[in-house]
C-alpha cells in the first residue's frame, strides 16, 4: 500500500508518499480501506522525532481515520465488507488501509461524509475524556476552554454546553477565532494577544468564578489559571505548546483552593481504557452527532499528497478546527 512517511533526507523531515507494508487484521480487528484522516498536532511532533508511537503500533503517522471496511478479524461479528467506521488509532492514519479493533471503531452516521467523520474521533474522544472523566464537569458549572478555535477546543464547547448546560469561557488568537467560539456556544471569548484573560473574566464574573480548565498551553498560564479557579477547581493540562517549566511558583492557592491538577495524554493509553471510553462516548455522545445538536468544525481540506502545506498550516496555527486530508 501508499503511505506518507517523513523523509529526513534534505535535512529537514517532509512527509512523501512511500511504499509500506499493507497490515492484517488480528482476529479482533477490522481493515479499513481509508478514505480520510485528519491532522493532530501529535503529528507534528512524531514527525520531528519527539513524539514516538507506543510499543507494537504503526509507526505511520495519523490518530484518526475514516473509510470502508474491506477485511475482518475471524471473531469479527459486528460488522461486515462494506460498511463505512470511523474511529481512534495509536498510528497508522497517513495510509490507504489501516486495521482498528472492532471496539474501537464506530458506524459513521449516513448524513456524514468520510471528511466530516474523520474529524471527530480524535478531538471528541480527547475533549469527552477532558471534561468528563478527569475535569468532572456538573451541570451548570464554569468552563475555560483555552485554544477555543482549536480541533478539541471547537468540540470541547459544544460537549460543554449539550452534556452540562455549562458557561463556557474561551480563549483565541484572534476575533475570527472568537467568533467562531461564539457560534459554537461560547458565553465570553478572550484575545489572548489583547487583553488579560484573568482580569477580563474576573471582570465579567467576579474573583474565584472558573470550576474547570482546560489548557493546552501550559507555563505561561499557570499563574492566571490558578488565580481564576473556584474553590474545589479543576485544572486540566492537554498539552503545553507554550512551555513545561514555571520558574517561580506558590503552592500556596492549590492548598487553599482545594485544587485537582491532571495531566493526560490519550495516545498511549491502555486498548481496555480506550474501549471503554468509546463505548461510553457511543453512548453519550454519538446521539448528539448523528441529531446534528454537536457537528465537527472542518477548517480545511487537503489532499494527502499536499500533507506538508497542511502541516505548515498547523504549525503556524493559522487553522481553526481540524484540517482533513482525502484522496488516499
Amino acid at each position: 500500500m501508499k503511505a506518507l512517511i517523513a523523509d529526513a533526507s534534505s535535512g529537514k523531515p517532509e512527509m512523501k508518499l512511500a511504499e509500506a507494508v499493507r497490515p492484517e487484521p488480528a482476529d479482533n480487528e477490522l481493515l479499513v480501506k481509508i478514505k480520510a484522516s485528519a491532522l493532530n498536532r501529535a503529528d507534528l511532533y512524531q514527525k520531528a522525532g519527539k513524539y514516538p508511537p507506543p510499543k507494537g503500533e504503526s509507526t505511520i503517522l495519523g490518530l484518526e481515520m475514516s473509510g470502508v471496511v474491506e477485511k475482518t478479524g475471524k471473531s469479527i461479528t459486528s460488522y461486515q465488507v462494506g460498511d463505512r467506521v470511523f474511529g481512534l488509532l495509536a498510528g497508522g492514519g497517513y495510509a490507504e488501509y489501516c486495521v482498528i479493533h472492532e471496539d474501537l471503531a464506530m458506524p459513521i452516521p449516513e448524513a456524514y461524509s468520510f471528511e466530516e467523520a474523520a474529524a471527530v474521533p480524535e478531538v471528541y474522544l480527547t475533549a469527552y475524556q477532558a471534561i468528563i472523566w478527569l475535569g468532572e464537569l456538573k451541570d451548570q458549572e464554569t468552563i475555560l476552554i483555552h485554544a477555543g478555535a482549536s480541533g478539541v477546543g471547537t468540540a470541547a464547547i459544544q460537549l460543554a454546553k449539550a452534556l452540562r448546560n455549562a458557561r463556557v469561557i474561551t480563549t483565541a488568537g484572534n476575533e475570527e477565532k472568537c467568533s467562531l467560539t461564539a457560534s459554537l456556544g461560547a458565553d465570553l471569548c478572550m484575545n489572548y494577544n489583547e487583553e488579560d484573560y484573568s482580569s477580563s473574566l474576573e471582570e465579567t464574573f467576579g474573583e474565584n468564578s472558573v470550576n474547570v480548565i482546560i489548557d493546552f498551553v501550559g507555563s505561561p498560564y499557570w499563574e492566571k489559571n490558578v488565580n481564576v479557579l473556584a474553590l474545589d477547581g479543576r485544572l486540566i493540562y492537554l498539552s503545553m505548546l507554550g512551555g513545561s517549566t514555571i520558574e517561580k511558583m506558590s503552592l500556596t492557592p492549590i492548598l487553599r483552593k482545594r485544587l485537582t491538577i491532571k495531566g493526560s495524554t490519550l495516545r498511549n493509553r491502555s486498548i481496555e481504557y480506550k474501549i471503554e471510553l468509546t463505548g461510553e462516548f457511543k453512548k453519550h455522545v454519538m446521539p448528539l452527532i448523528e441529531s446534528g445538536t454537536v457537528k465537527p468544525v472542518i477548517d480545511s481540506i487537503y489532499n494527502w499528497e499536499q500533507c506538508e502545506e497542511a502541516h505548515q498550516k498547523m504549525e503556524l496555527n493559522l487553522n481553526a478546527g481540524k484540517i482533513i486530508l482525502t484522496g488516499m
